[in-house]
């Protein structure tokens, strides 16, 4: 395992999301609630993007299946797989409804932290604190 290039690696492909982000206009709230208004100014413009990252994704789990291990691991980590159940649903929903409200999710708020904007600073510390708060109440409630 080769830990400096799992850090570099994982700093390229973030700096990539983000400026993929920026591009594709992802950092501006208004063009996130354009897109979840489909009764009024409907803005499609964030299908194209959400399409685009499909395709990435779907290319990505190609290479995946063909790979044996990644490039700079010992084995791929990934998620196993869970029902769905109440817990997803309910926080599906949060996260849906938090999203249309602010415009935000958690990528594009990080990335839009680079604007240095008031609403944007304040997104992420609720958002965190959030994260923080459910992290403490579910190891306490899970043992």
């Amino acid at each position: 395992m080769n830990r400096p290039a799992q850090i570099v690696t994982a700093l390229a492909a973030g700096a990539v999301f983000g400026l993929g982000l920026s591009l594709s206009g992802m950092l501006d709230p208004a063009r996130v609630r354009g897109f979840l208004d489909v009764a009024g100014a409907w803005d499609p413009s964030l299908a194209f993007v959400l399409g685009g990252a499909v395709a990435v994704a779907l290319a990505g789990m190609v290479l995946l299946r063909r790979m044996r291990r990644p490039a700079f691991d010992d084995g791929f980590h990934l998620p196993a797989t869970s029902p769905i159940d109440r817990r997803l649903v309910l926080g599906s929903a949060i996260f849906g409804i938090g999203w249309g409200m602010a415009g935000f999710c958690p990528g594009p708020a990080l990335a839009s932290l680079s604007l240095g904007l008031a609403p944007v600073v304040l997104f992420v510390i609720a958002m965190l604190a959030g994260m923080t708060l459910h992290d403490r109440a579910w190891l306490r409630r899970t043992g």
